[in-house]
């Protein structure tokens, strides 16, 4: 029951992560900037994260004390750069392309992390990995929608953003795999995401989210944002992928992206024609033959 409860979890967490580009788009169509997106899930993200921990300090200090925190919290904090440089990067490509395409976009960090590896870590991709990632790029042909659509209808430089997302993105999970794992992962992901937070506002400096008008308009995109983007997903994660392992964490992670297309389709009414939602099939099941293992599952 245990197992079968951190399944879901780690399911919802990445479920989560899939409706953001949804909340994104509606908050574009009320008029609100990248700036004010970014800074206002950042904001609130740290906000709910420091409660949480404070909650955790008052209630529950057990969860603190089988951790030897010895990485300089400042580490930490700069590590949150990468995720805040996602943020933007994504919402900015959200903001230039269908939200179907920018998830498809963002999933490319699978073949990216792994060429990052090899170009700064030495380690050679296994010939299950080149297989994977050259049947991740020819579905993600037909997830993009390019065999059905001119190119000159998609916006090139929205195509460039969701690359240079999954590029951060890719950094991200290097950077989370190696850095500040000796604390808590609460208060891990609360340092990150006031890393994240400042440099948010040093880009962009979205002071008119402080201004009463603004904040009351933007709080119900913020809460929504911050909620199912900042905090639930790493809660989630910090409770499940103990329990399931890293290869069926990875390939319930996957869900965020049919996730994000089928919310596009029939929430934003975005066009998804028949061929697209088979790209995204194929790319899910290299994920799965990625990282399934003997009794993974």
């Amino acid at each position: 029951m245990g197992r079968f409860k951190a399944i879901i979890a780690v399911f919802l967490g990445a479920a989560s992560f899939g409706i953001l580009s949804t909340f994104v788009k509606k908050a574009y169509e009320q008029g609100f900037s990248l700036g004010e997106v970014t800074a206002v899930q950042a904001f609130f993200g740290m906000i709910m994260l420091w409660i949480t921990i404070l909650f955790l300090r008052i209630f529950k200090r057990s969860y603190f004390s089988k951790y030897t925190s010895k990485t300089p919290r400042w580490t930490i904090i700069l590590s949150g750069i990468s995720t805040g440089a996602v943020s933007v990067l994504y919402y900015k490509c959200v903001q230039l392309v269908p939200a179907s395409l920018a998830i498809v976009l963002l999933m490319q960090y699978i073949w990216i992390g792994q060429l990052i590896e090899v170009i700064f870590f030495k380690e050679k991709p296994s010939k299950k990995n080149m297989i994977g990632i050259f049947v991740i790029l020819l579905a993600t042909v037909a997830a993009t929608g390019l065999l059905e659509h001119e190119m000159k209808s998609i916006d090139s430089i929205g195509i460039c953003y969701g690359l240079l997302a999954a590029t951060a993105y890719a950094l991200f999970i290097i950077v989370n795999g190696r850095v500040g794992n000796d604390h808590p992962p609460l208060q891990k992901s609360a340092f990150m995401i006031t890393g994240a937070c400042i440099f948010v506002f040093l880009l962009f400096q979205p002071f008119s989210l402080f201004e009463l008008g603004t904040l009351k308009n933007l709080f119900s995109y913020g809460l929504l944002l911050s909620l199912f983007g900042t905090v639930l997903p790493p809660v989630l994660f910090a409770y499940g992928m103990p329990k399931i392992g890293v290869a069926l964490g990875s390939i319930l992670s996957a869900v965020e992206l049919p996730v994000a297309v089928c919310m596009s389709f029939f929430v934003l009414h975005e066009v998804v024609t028949p061929l697209q939602f088979i790209g995204v099939g194929c790319i899910l099941a290299t994920v799965v033959f990625l990282n399934l293992r003997k009794g993974a599952l």
